[in-house]
């Protein structure tokens, strides 16, 4: 019962953020994106070497080059589909992270927090942004399409790293009652920024050239800045609705499921 009701309350949220996650971005960072794409024709892509015969390096180039044309990836098309599935994206992200924001919810109450469910959930959204926008995002910038980047895993590797000290660091603090956990949220959250987020060395937008570059790099500073308030937006809204959802749905089912057990405080 207590599962069904959690799945029921986190779809009713991931629906709710999903639409509004949705229009947001396409006022925000879909015109960006959409924007930066019109010069990707325009790069200039560096010549590989290659240490093979000039025959057999040809052969195997021109093969190359057939089977990465046979292997597209699919992409939507622009316009409606392309809506759809960034739609079915945030609704699935975000039923995800309500579950998220749920248990982190179930656990404070189960260790007798005094704050109700929506101010506690507001703190649990802000942590969540916290942990997967703003601590990773300071170290690796969001990127529009063209730039160049470091390799995909390397980069993956610290974003979890930094994500995983700063998930470290808000539990260190919201858990522990020694004045130390102060001190040790510091150390997780430098942790990454000591190991360094991997960077290359040369301009990212290195192939574009003249206007194309500068149009850009004037764009790449604005997705920062929209992917920015589009994480704002989606934590702000999953704060609320998990708030609401929370007191209305799953709390009643907790108190009356392990409440009368003494696991749970009684509500005041």
């Amino acid at each position: 019962m207590i599962f069904q009701r959690l799945i029921w309350a986190s779809l009713a949220v991931a629906f709710a953020v999903g639409v509004v996650q949705t229009g947001v971005q396409q006022l925000q960072a879909v015109p960006i994106i959409l924007a930066a794409e019109v010069y990707e024709d325009q790069k200039i892509e560096a010549p590989a070497t290659t240490t093979e015969a000039a025959p057999a390096g040809g052969h195997a180039a021109h093969e190359g080059h057939a089977m990465a044309e046979e292997a597209e990836e699919w992409a939507p098309a622009d316009g409606f589909e392309r809506t759809a599935w960034t739609f079915a994206a945030n609704v699935l992200h975000a039923f995800s992270m309500a579950l998220l924001v749920f248990a982190v919810m179930g656990v404070a109450l189960w260790r007798g927090t005094t704050l109700r469910a929506l101010p506690l959930a507001l703190a649990t959204a802000a942590a969540g942004w916290l942990v997967f926008h703003f601590w990773p995002s300071i170290g690796l910038h969001a990127e529009i399409p063209g730039m160049d980047a470091a390799r995909l895993g390397s980069r993956q590797g610290w974003w979890i790293l930094a994500a995983v000290s700063a998930a470290l660091a808000c539990a260190s603090v919201a858990g522990l009652k020694s004045p130390l956990r102060w001190l040790l949220a510091a150390a997780l959250l430098a942790l990454p920024y000591v190991v360094g987020a991997p960077h290359i060395t040369a301009d990212p937008l290195a192939g574009f050239q003249g206007e194309a570059q500068a149009v850009l790099r004037d764009l790449g500073t604005q997705f920062v800045w929209a992917t920015t308030w589009v994480s704002l937006t989606f934590w702000l809204c999953m704060g609320l609705a998990t708030g609401l959802a929370f007191q209305r749905w799953v709390q009643p089912i907790l108190r009356a499921t392990f409440g009368e057990a003494g696991k749970l405080p009684q509500a005041a």
